[in-house]
């Protein structure tokens, strides 16, 4: 995040203007407001700085809760290692490299290891996309896999949770002597976070068992979001419950989670048993990624944090989730978006057939399926807040959304009375403004 702070043309310092880069894309869009008006939610995490080689070493050589790779990994071992896709940033490419080669000096050959790519139902990553979270060295010499959550020829049937989930998953997690899961730590809307267990469900899960845990986010007796299922909660989570009961018979032999930075870059990493590690990660990012606000107000101004948390239209949604926590009923949510990729799912729009969200939930009961809940998550808060959506998304699929086309901040400011107060959010994935005490 950059800002510059200049005075208005009389000088006057109580008229201080402040110019800010917010990501959009692989780029960013400048917006110059008044701090008088606008207050920016930012984090407690600033002075992070990234970690090098060496320290990524010493945390993979201080395990929490779990013996270390050299006691694990040995000659004649296989190695499945789990990398999220391209919808994550999760500095992979520093990470595996180091995790890599740390196994093969330990015996590991780099023939018995593979890399498997956890999509969950996102579409597969592209060569390039591949060079870029792993590193072209990696790429060239280790195996890769890609997880199709639709192809049965991929999957293998486990059995089923205490919860009634099916456990059908890919089965390259029962090809390998262990699994090795990787992934970022951030906030999610209704698992609570990501990482952990996410990796194998729904990362590495069929569409049945993704859709039988992902429903457990709505309450179909009483009607909309679960109790306990939300943004950075885990206990009593159902979704989190139950996606973890799943990785349970998995039971990885080792984990790591990393947090990044702005620039998605390794600032911490957490290392070791896969549960704990995870546990204590999201402990240690709820910390320091939420911000106290004393009330909400009539207007936010999100940026997803650029490329990849605004690639589609579907993880865009999660930061405008976020917005929804700081601004009042009846505000108005700008949200930066640019969707290179688009929607995230060709089928989409077909959710917003229904005349609200309570049909929708409705239609969700009777056949529910993830992007429907995407789809239901989202017309809930356009009859809430007015959505004005800055992206490269065509103006009549915005529309057909219930959201409201916006082609500049300018253009939506012009809009608004002069004395509106808001907030900007310029990493609004990362940081979760609240109400209660931190």
């Amino acid at each position: 995040m950059v800002l510059r702070k200049s005075l208005n043309r009389s000088g006057a310092n109580d008229d201080t203007m402040t110019e800010i880069q917010l990501g959009y894309g692989r780029g960013s869009l400048s917006f110059t407001f008044d701090e008088g008006r606008f207050l920016v939610l930012a984090g407690n995490f600033h002075g992070e700085k990234p970690l090098t080689d060496v320290e990524i070493g010493e945390a993979l050589s201080s395990p929490i809760e779990s013996p270390g790779i050299e006691d694990i990994f040995s000659a004649g071992d296989s190695v499945l290692i789990v990398v999220s896709d391209a919808t994550r940033a999760t500095a992979s490419a520093q990470v595996i490299n180091l995790l890599v080669r740390r196994l093969i000096q330990n015996g590991v050959s780099p023939a018995d290891l593979a890399i498997i790519f956890a999509t969950g139902i996102h579409r597969p990553a592209t060569p390039q996309e591949k060079s870029e979270l792993l590193t072209p060295f990696i790429v060239q010499r280790i195996k890769t896999i890609d997880h199709d959550a639709y192809d049965p020829a991929q999957m293998v049937l486990l059995g089923t949770t205490s919860g009634g989930t099916p456990v059908d998953v890919n089965r390259a997690l029962k090809d390998y002597s262990h699994v090795v899961i990787t992934g970022g730590i951030g906030f999610h809307y209704f698992a609570g976070f990501t990482g952990g267990r996410k990796s194998i469900c729904p990362g590495l899960a069929s569409a049945r068992t993704i859709e039988s845990t992902h429903m457990l986010a709505l309450d179909f007796e009483t009607g909309g979001r679960r109790a306990g299922v939300g943004t950075g909660l885990l206990e009593g989570n159902a979704v989190h419950e139950e996606c973890e009961r799943v990785a349970a018979i998995i039971n990885p032999s080792f984990s790591i989670n990393s947090v990044v930075d702005g620039r998605d870059r390794a600032v911490s990493i957490f290392a070791g048993d896969w549960r704990t590690a995870h546990r204590v990660g999201c402990q240690k990012y709820l910390s320091s990624h939420s911000t106290k606000i004393d009330t909400k107000r009539e207007v936010v101004i999100i940026s997803c944090g650029g490329a990849p948390y605004d690639i589609n239209l579907i993880q865009a949604h999660k930061a405008l989730d976020i917005a929804a926590h700081a601004c009042t009923d009846g505000g108005d949510i700008v949200l930066l978006a640019e969707c290179g990729d688009g929607l995230g799912r060709s089928d989409f729009l077909k959710w917003f057939a229904e005349e609200d969200s309570r049909t929708l939930e409705k239609r969700l009961r009777e056949g529910y399926e993830v992007n429907g809940q995407t789809a239901w998550s989202l017309l809930t808060k356009a009859e809430r807040y007015r959505i004005r959506l800055i992206s490269n998304l065509p103006d009549e699929a915005v529309r057909k959304m219930r959201m409201h086309p916006a082609h500049s901040l300018t253009e939506v400011l012009d809009g608004l009375p002069r004395q509106t107060k808001g907030y900007i959010m310029p990493r609004g994935a990362a940081v979760l403004p609240r109400l209660d005490s931190i």
